[in-house]
């Protein structure tokens, strides 16, 4: 059956609209190479950028590793109407890195070939990969990708805000939510409806499971089956994070505020004192590092209301397309892409060059689990100034990891709760009524991918 007639119509309208220029599969006759030799053939990538050591390390071990084929990078990151667009046209890319969280919906409907044979006939070690990496990928019993990146969820506090409201580090507790409201109250400064200095960014919509998670509560069922979004918990939890919000200004000017932050430079809003605490995925500790070196802060793990820590983890995983020329030399290239020997290779570089910049090495949090022993054992000082005891409280905190399961309709049942929360922020609905709606699209959305 050819690829195309696995997508169902209601793509018909994204297709339409997306062209499929810049994205295809591998060429199996291949290219002449520049002193006359024929190659191998040509594989693609959809969703790679190399934009760094860590990715370009780890690419050119991959590309070594399928020689004498040749790897031809799309930069960018993954757009799921062009790659609908090019799997409709039986055009894939040979590669794919993606959300895992998206691996589902695409799995369940053809695009995605199982890994099955590409574990047995490369001798993948899926030993190495973390287990909640790995459930985020399997559909029914069947795998679908590698994992990349394992992002963990941590407290980041500014200890000059959280000092100068009267607090200690030691004060802010994401267990208590009243004690943690009355903190969030004392380190923000709003004046007359303007926001200068946010005390507690809850982040939601994208963190609503870690703080349900918190509250004792999974959004959707280990089966991938159920959806839970209108329980009690969950609400309760929705109505408290947009509390917090409205107790600092609103939704408009909080926003406002936080979407004026320099995230990502010198000016960033731990150095501007414009932020006094948010959980934040790991990778913000290397940003952290390299823009604002000097900066005190504290991380400790996320608490949930019983006292115990909850890691809300998430992530990429390569995955190969249905319809690929290549297959077993994509397999390589994603094995080799995703191997301890590469994450390992890749982290000796980033901290190498740490080191000439005269910057601590906060590492590289991977899926790769054998890869993180070398990596935080031996590359990385826990101990040195600030960021050392900051990369153990996330190692602390994958203790305690855990990710949305994999489900058929793993893409609209993500939908279906972030549009819930963001019609709460606008003022539109209730929690109760918002997630009241999101449960009904959701279980519909969940019960027609499995009829189907």
């Amino acid at each position: 059956m050819r690829i195309r007639r696995a997508i169902p119509a209601a793509f018909g309208a994204a297709l339409a609209l997306t062209a499929c220029g810049g994205v295809g599969g591998g060429d199996d006759e291949g290219d002449a190479a520049g002193d006359g030799e024929p190659t191998g053939g040509r594989l693609e990538t959809m969703g790679l950028t190399l934009g760094d050591e860590v990715a370009q390390v780890r690419h050119d071990m991959a590309v070594e590793a399928i020689a004498p084929f040749e790897v031809q990078v799309i930069e960018g990151g993954f757009d799921q109407q062009q790659f609908l667009s090019s799997v409709a046209s039986d055009n894939p890319p040979d590669m794919v890195t993606m959300d895992r969280q998206l691996v589902g919906t695409f799995a369940a409907r053809g695009a995605l070939m199982p890994l099955t044979d590409c574990v047995e006939n490369a001798d993948v070690d899926m030993s190495q990969y973390r287990e909640p990496a790995v459930a985020e990928v399997t559909l029914d019993g069947t795998l679908y990708g590698l994992p990349e990146f394992y992002n963990n969820r941590i407290v980041l506090i500014n200890n000059a805000v959280v000092e100068e409201a009267g607090l200690t580090p030691d004060d802010i507790d994401t267990s208590d939510w009243a004690a943690l409201s009355n903190a969030a109250q004392a380190m923000a400064v709003v004046d007359g409806g303007t926001v200068t200095r946010i005390g507690f960014d809850p982040k939601i919509p994208e963190f609503l499971p870690l703080w349900a998670k918190a509250n004792g509560v999974d959004l959707l069922s280990e089966d991938g089956t159920e959806a839970n979004l209108d329980d009690p918990a969950v609400v309760e939890a929705l109505d408290y994070t947009v509390s917090l919000i409205d107790a600092q200004g609103g939704w408009g000017a909080f926003k406002s505020f936080r979407d004026s932050w320099d995230f990502f430079g010198a000016q960033n809003q731990f150095a501007s004192n414009q932020l006094g605490v948010f959980p934040m995925e790991d990778w913000y500790l290397n940003v952290l590092n390299e823009n604002s070196p000097d900066v005190a802060l504290t991380a400790k793990p996320f608490m949930g209301v019983d006292g115990q820590p909850v890691d809300f983890v998430t992530g990429g995983a390569w995955v190969i397309p249905t319809g690929g020329d290549s297959p077993e030399q994509a397999c390589e290239y994603i094995k080799t892409m995703t191997s301890s020997d590469a994450w390992i290779a890749a982290a000796e570089a980033r901290a190498e060059a740490r080191e000439a910049e005269g910057l601590a090495f906060t590492g590289v949090y991977t899926g790769n689990s054998v890869a993180d022993e070398t990596i935080f054992g031996e590359l990385v000082n826990l101990e040195e100034g600030t960021y050392g005891p900051a990369v153990q409280a996330v190692l602390d905190a994958q203790e305690a990891a855990f990710s949305l399961p994999s489900s058929r309709a793993s893409a609209e049942f993500q939908t279906a709760w972030q549009n819930a929360v963001n019609r709460v922020l606008a003022g539109e609905q209730e929690p109760a009524e918002a997630l009241a709606q999101a449960q009904q699209d959701a279980q519909e959305a969940l019960d027609a991918a499995s009829a189907g």
